[in-house]
């Protein structure tokens, strides 16, 4: 039987507060268990939560980005559940009006050696505070509660089920990170938890429009883990459902040192945690002059910069949509473009969709992190288009400028003087060697002149060989096309 992957993706982001949602708290990461919670966040007799300011205008951000609606009056809301780090025994959240409705994430998906746009559709971003830890190790066979994170101000981004594999899902979560660390509404470290995701994941037989049994495994914070999680949770409800078995709603985790998930409890529905509107927190009224406010504040969007690069720059919009999916490449790219001019933004953008991006892909960096600077990646493209090096070349002169970075806007001319890599461009010269090779391989030359093109080629390859690579390909192949009448 052929299966269709159905997946969902629940996205926690940490907003970037000085403070917690509902409380003055501060919210430093690594700071001493329990120097980081106040009375509010401990939930001490008495106490009221104030909502902060900042992450209802963070969430505003975030809505306006993905085109979404920003409910004019939306309501705060007790989720009910029994955890030792959760003081109040309740999370305060939002459920039947979210802040954010609808919306969606564009991005580009390479699969099978194919690259496609795909469009994912929110449901909602509600806000809510996050609970505290409960440390289990160095404990003496005791559990620790942390109250650190208690009240950290949460967006919690749901999507609706429209993504059919597990490197979709993956796409989605790196554009979607890239959108929040882009607007600066969170700082996307996933090693400290202000990022991390939930997959819901289910199978169908193919065809069928009703939904299967979904599981969701919780608190991903890697793109790796979430591709593998889902992975393995693909397989094993197929394998299950063949083998006569029942998929059973439940929540489960993944364990990345044994690659599997596992049940953690049975999954509860919303009635289970007993929603009803927070008595302490009354509704929030966002004015359509307050949107207009952030809406004036916001940086250029991704989708405004896509448009601004095709129009200024001609790019395709293929290009101009990798380009943007992380502002620090966006703003790399217009970095090169404005020494070298808009006349080479086609090179820039290919040289940096390809050799710059596989070799961030192999080295596990990002842009910012990358030991080529702007300024120097320009001079590389200028040494290239003034006919000092080949492209040919340019790549290997790439490799070293990654190889053994340096500060100095000169390296290029550095690195092409110290292996001797400066491009022929001498009449004389490349003529001795065009009539070296005409005379080398007569064959060649012969079947050209009984009409087998593949004949120039071969002849232009050995003199490339010839000259180790540094002939001038323009003036090569003019003067052999001349040599051979």
């Amino acid at each position: 039987m052929q299966w269709e992957v159905v997946i969902g993706l629940e996205t926690h982001a940490q907003l970037t507060t000085e403070s917690k949602i509902f409380s003055g708290a501060p919210i430093k990461f690594g700071a001493e268990p329990n120097t980081q919670a106040c009375p509010v966040d401990l939930a001490l007799p008495g106490v009221l939560p104030v909502l902060n300011k900042g992450a209802v205008e963070r969430a505003i951000q975030f809505g306006l980005a993905i085109g979404a609606t920003i409910a004019p009056q939306s309501v705060f809301a007790r989720k009910n559940y029994f955890y030792p780090d959760l003081p109040k025994g309740y999370q305060i959240s939002q459920f039947e009006i979210p802040v954010v409705q609808g919306g969606k994430v564009s991005f580009v998906l390479e699969a099978s050696g194919k690259s496609e746009v795909k469009t994912v559709q929110l449901t909602r971003a509600h806000l809510e505070e996050d609970a505290g830890k409960s440390l289990h190790e160095d404990y003496q066979g005791m559990t620790g509660i942390d109250l650190n994170r208690a009240g950290t101000p949460l967006l919690e981004i749901v999507t609706e089920p429209d993504m059919r594999s597990a490197a979709e899902a993956v796409a989605y979560a790196k554009a979607l990170h890239s959108l929040v660390v882009w607007l600066g509404v969170c700082d996307g470290n996933m090693q400290e938890g202000s990022f991390r995701c939930d997959a819901n994941v289910s199978v169908r037989p193919v065809g069928q429009k009703e939904y299967g049994t979904r599981c969701e495994i919780k608190n991903l914070n890697s793109f790796r883990f979430l591709e593998e999680a889902i992975n393995y949770e693909v397989r094993r409800q197929i394998e299950l459902i063949e083998d006569g078995g029942k998929i059973v709603q439940e929540t489960r985790l993944y364990d990345p040192d044994k690659k599997e998930t596992r049940s953690m409890r049975s999954k509860e529905d919303a009635m289970d945690y007993r929603y009803f509107p927070d008595p302490d927190l009354p509704p929030l009224v966002i004015a359509q002059e307050w949107i207009a406010r952030v809406k004036a504040a916001l940086p250029e969007l991704p989708a405004a910069m896509r448009e601004r690069f095709t129009h200024d720059y001609q790019l395709s919009e293929y290009d101009a949509m990798v380009l943007t999916q992380s502002k620090d490449m966006a703003s790399y790219f217009e970095a090169v473009v404005a020494t070298v001019g808009k006349d080479q933004a086609k090179s820039a953008a290919n040289w940096l969709m390809g050799d710059v991006a596989s070799t961030l892909n192999r080295e596990s960096m990002e842009i910012s992190q990358a030991p080529v600077n702007a300024k120097q990646f320009a001079l590389l493209l200028t040494r290239i288009a003034d006919g000092t090096i080949s492209n040919k070349i340019a790549k290997e002169v790439f490799a070293g400028m990654w190889e053994a970075p340096s500060s100095s806007d000169s390296l290029v001319d550095e690195i092409i003087e110290a292996k001797g890599l400066k491009q022929i461009s001498d009449s004389g010269a490349l003529e001795k060697i065009v009539d070296e090779v005409l005379a080398a391989n007569a064959k060649s030359v012969e079947e050209f002149r009984a009409g087998k093109e593949k004949a120039f080629n071969a002849l232009i390859g050995q003199a490339m060989k010839a000259s180790k690579g540094k002939a001038n390909p323009a003036q090569l192949t003019e003067l052999l096309k001349k040599k051979l009448g």
